[in-house]
């Protein structure tokens, strides 16, 4: 299976962090957030690796190359503005291929283990669902959730509702009604597939972070150095 990071976002909450380092290329615990991610996912076995990039995406090339350091393969897609997340998917196909893939947002901390994956989105693997979300618990920031489990199907509402993680497996069905270059968003893709039975998800309850601001980034960084962590 390939994985998609995206790495495209502008990352307007972080300035001025990122007026000039793209959000993916901020250090916690002494490495870029991005690089957390292509080293699990190559621990994983997941060598095929497509990122997208827009806001100074010269740097994260040049920053991470071919993968090569990290035992991977990396192919860039540039977005001249960044398509948001269902469109900076539906500008990648032609890398990622006709299979299902797995993709990450390049702006969240997570130790989830993404050898696990092909196991847990099996419905989306065997083409019977078109995407496969993790969820998490609410972060503060985030308090009402996003969808709820019923049965290891995603659904809309429900008890105890969670927060979407930005992990995700997904058909490349899924994004077939998006004209590539243009802009669109993963949510209404996914409520179209909650209502015709073809999502699914899972529940996690290990570490997860969403780096939206520069406190958040500090508090991440400060964890990781401690020593009893």
């Amino acid at each position: 299976m390939k994985a998609m990071i995206l790495a495209a976002g502008r990352g307007e909450r972080m300035r001025p962090l990122t007026d000039h380092t793209p959000k993916p290329l901020l250090k916690v615990g002494g490495k870029p957030l991005i690089v957390w991610h292509i080293e699990r996912l190559a621990k994983a076995g997941i060598r095929e690796i497509v990122i997208n990039h827009a806001h100074l995406g010269s740097q994260i090339e040049h920053s991470l190359g071919n993968g090569a350091q990290w035992d991977v393969s990396i192919q860039y897609s540039p977005e001249v503005i960044a398509l948001e997340t269902a469109g900076g998917i539906a500008n990648a196909l032609p890398l990622l291929g006709n299979a299902p893939f797995c993709v990450v947002n390049g702006d969240v901390f997570t130790d989830y283990d993404f050898g696990q994956l092909a196991e847990n989105a099996d419905v989306v693997i065997n083409g019977e669902a078109t995407a496969h979300l993790v969820l998490v618990n609410n972060p503060p920031q985030h308090p009402n959730g996003d969808f709820s489990i019923l049965n290891g199907r995603l659904v809309n509402a429900g008890e105890p509702m969670y927060t979407f993680s930005g992990i995700g497996v997904y058909q490349p069905s899924l994004f077939s009604g998006i004209v590539r270059g243009e802009a669109a968003k993963l949510a209404p893709l996914i409520r179209d597939a909650i209502d015709e039975s073809k999502a699914s998800a899972e529940h996690y309850g290990g570490v997860w972070h969403d780096i939206g601001t520069p406190q958040r980034l500090t508090e991440l960084d400060a964890w990781l150095n401690r020593d009893d962590k």
